[in-house]
């Protein structure tokens, strides 16, 4: 078998370039012949079609980049098989990607949310994300590199440290933990709770915003956001200088960091909807939070991306849910628990670890995904 993937490359820190690289390390791991290239770059995967005739051209990205992931390989005759998530509404592509012998999905949700918008599905088959879990491993807090990482945070080693990480917080429930955290401040143990956001300039309101709420709510001297610009190397030190890994997001079409803070030894908070569903067990190594709220829209705007003219406007015939909220109570219920119970912390990142080697390795992915080909392909 010789595959070409086809992502973000070389690869950034960010979700869809790492969930890529994986892959390749993965299936390179297994003995398959595989070169990596940007998925953009239409010169380089044409020199990787000429000479390395690859049987299958696997691409990371969501149903906007079909152009890319789809169309690029299919017009040199070489085999697609895109691996996509969600990206609110799917606005084009429909027959396209509908005629393909296979597609992959990070999660049961994202399949939903392709066949709720007009996919028929028979083709789409899950297979999540790779974690390295030899690089995200269970490590004391006594680590010089882990206590370094509590102390260039401003973190005690007596601080009970409740983590978020993502482009931004907001959508991965920062707001709702902040809210949480509000209500159980006067009865929990001492706690600093870190957001590790991405510095970029779309973020910047929101940050400013989400800090906002913190002084409101009395808890800013409490709430750290951190705004640096790091590597996937610094990754697994920062998820084990947390006690608690709290995310339960708004958007999760998978949730990459929650599994990494598994394989971290870290419980997880997340909600009981998307994504989540496939990758935390409640009451094992997650509490989910039940739903709140659903966001729903009646209609939205397609571009240029959708082969449309820009705002283009379509009206569904039922309103689409776009983003969700967690409960606040259920999460501070939760951190309660959690930030009270050390032995609960243990056995819950214990159960994490545990999965996450089973489950998400990037090795036991790569197998899959191997087997899904073979599968539906029939190559070998």
């Amino acid at each position: 078998m010789k595959v070409l993937v086809i992502y973000d490359y070389p690869a950034s820190p960010a979700g869809l370039a790492t969930q890529g690289n994986l892959l390749h390390r993965g299936l390179e791991e297994l003995g398959v012949e595989v070169y990596s290239a940007h998925f953009e770059s239409a010169q380089e995967k044409e020199w990787y079609y000429r000479w390395f005739e690859p049987d299958v051209v696997v691409g990371v990205g969501y149903w906007g980049h079909t152009p890319y992931l789809v169309l690029h390989p299919q017009r040199y005759g070489v085999q697609p098989v895109p691996w996509l998530v969600a990206d609110g509404y799917m606005g084009d592509y429909y027959e396209i990607l509908d005629a393909l012998p296979l597609i992959l999905v990070t999660s049961k949700w994202v399949k939903k949310v392709y066949i709720r918008d007009g996919l028929d599905g028979k083709n789409i088959r899950v297979l999540p994300v790779g974690c390295d879990t030899n690089a995200f491993i269970p490590r004391n807090k006594t680590d010089p590199k882990v206590a370094a990482v509590r102390e260039a945070l401003g973190v005690a080693p007596d601080q009970i440290m409740i983590l978020t990480i993502g482009g931004d917080a907001t959508s991965k429930g920062a707001q709702e933990v902040m809210q949480a955290l509000a209500i159980i401040d006067t009865k929990a143990p001492d706690w600093k709770y870190v957001c590790k956001v991405w510095p970029q300039p779309r973020t910047e309101h929101q940050n400013l915003v989400d800090l906002q709420l913190a002084t409101q709510l009395g808890i800013d001297k409490n709430v750290v956001y951190s705004t640096n610009v790091v590597s996937r190397n610094f990754m697994p030190y920062l998820l084990n200088a947390c006690d608690i890994y709290a995310a339960p997001s708004r958007l999760e079409g998978f949730g990459m960091i929650q599994v990494e803070a598994n394989a971290c030894g870290k419980p997880v908070i997340g909600i009981k909807a998307m994504g989540m569903l496939d990758t935390m067990i409640h009451g094992q190594n997650a509490f989910l939070a039940g739903v709140a709220q659903e966001v729903r829209l009646r209609e939205t705007t397609l571009d240029q991306e959708s082969g449309h003219e820009p705002g283009h406007r379509v009206v569904f015939k039922r309103p689409r849910t776009v983003d969700y909220r967690a409960s606040v109570h259920d999460i501070a219920n939760y951190l309660m628990d959690l930030m009270t119970d050390s032995e609960l912390r243990k056995k819950m990142g214990e159960a994490g670890r545990k999965r996450a080697v089973e489950h998400y390795d990037y090795r036991v992915v790569a197998k899959r995904f191997v087997g899904l080909i073979s599968e539906r392909l029939g190559i070998l």
